[in-house]
């Protein structure tokens, strides 16, 4: 378990090197730009935590750093913050026991016996779900947007000469 645990510790480090660095933000600014849809959106929030899944070899890394990436761009475009939280927790977090060094799929190989790639095939839910996420965000179905401000009402000013 040791060996686990040394991993989920290295990967947090380099994600917090990789944030206090500047460097998510050099990488998500490019994305953000050639993404026109919300559907598109979705697409690379979905892409960068299997990504970042698959480098920084953590789970949590992986539901992190997209999360605080996407952020400010989800906001920017009127999204609520359970949107990017399904994206994000549909891809980085059921991704993960099929990546044979990431810390999900180095324990639950050892745990089973098994090799990772021998059970991947089998994986329904790690497969189809980030699928799932794009068809529905490709189709717009339940992507909650904020509402907008309601104005702000003033209290009536008192009528003089009606005395009301």
């Amino acid at each position: 378990m040791l060996n686990t645990v040394w991993l989920i510790l290295t990967a947090l480090a380099f994600g917090a090197v990789l944030e206090h660095a500047g460097m998510l933000n050099r990488l998500i600014e490019p994305v953000a730009r050639g993404v026109r849809s919300i559907g598109g959106l979705v697409i690379a929030v979905v892409a960068v935590s299997i990504g970042v899944n698959v480098i920084a070899s953590d789970q949590y890394i992986a539901i992190v750093l997209p999360a605080r990436m996407f952020r400010v761009e989800f906001e920017r475009r009127g999204l609520l913050p359970v949107a990017l939280s399904r994206a994000v927790g549909d891809s980085g977090s059921v991704t993960s026991p099929l990546i044979p060094w990431n810390s999900c799929g180095a324990y639950m190989a050892a745990a089973l016996g098994v090799p990772t790639l021998s059970y991947a095939g089998f994986a329904f839910f790690c497969l189809i779900n980030p699928l799932a996420t794009i068809a529905i965000a490709v189709l717009g179905f339940r992507m909650r947007c904020a509402e907008p401000a309601s104005p702000i009402e003033r209290p009536r000013s008192h009528d003089k000469q009606t005395g009301t």
